[in-house]
């Protein structure tokens, strides 16, 4: 089974698992590590990732919506960087903008926000811009929405997550 991105980062791995031992079928089930979505697109925009960070898929086909809902209130609470996967479909336009409200009581409109849509592709495409000017329309499915945290900044198009060195 191949999936796209890393197998253990909502991809197959864990379906393809509880198959084998739910089942006992006494497979062997090998897993090598891939480059999820948050990674490849944090590399594109700089350095975002370097503190805690979280990531929050937007579907809720698997997950009812008032989960998710809670867990972007907590992790707007708790200043997490949010990576969130799954930002916007035809049966799904509003979520991010929902989620967006959700944080606007813990984040800054100056926070920064960086897009990718479909990192690592030919038709690859990348931008910043900020909690509050945040332009949900170009986002979707093959997109990757990176939140920053209160140290998040942006400098010469990079969008950069202090770890907390003292420089």
């Amino acid at each position: 089974m191949i999936s796209s991105g890393d197998a253990g980062i909502y991809g197959m791995a864990g379906l393809i698992l509880e198959l084998v031992t739910k089942q006992k079928l006494g497979v062997e089930v090998k897993l090598i590590a891939g480059v999820t979505a948050s990674t490849a697109a944090a590399s594109l925009l700089g350095a975002p990732l370097m503190h805690d960070f979280c990531h929050i898929s937007l579907s809720d086909l698997l997950t009812p919506w008032p989960v998710i809902e809670q867990r972007v209130i907590a992790a707007a609470q708790a200043d997490f960087v949010i990576c969130f996967y799954n930002p916007r479909s035809r049966g799904r336009a509003e979520h991010l903008a929902r989620a967006f409200d959700l944080m606007r009581t813990y984040t800054a409109a100056s926070t920064p926000v960086g897009v990718v849509k479909a990192a690592g592709r030919k038709k690859q495409e990348k931008w910043l811009t900020t909690f509050g000017e945040m332009d949900f329309e170009n986002v979707d499915m093959t997109s990757l929405v990176i939140v920053g945290n209160k140290t998040t900044y942006c400098q010469d198009g990079l969008m950069i997550t202090p770890r907390g060195y003292v420089l």
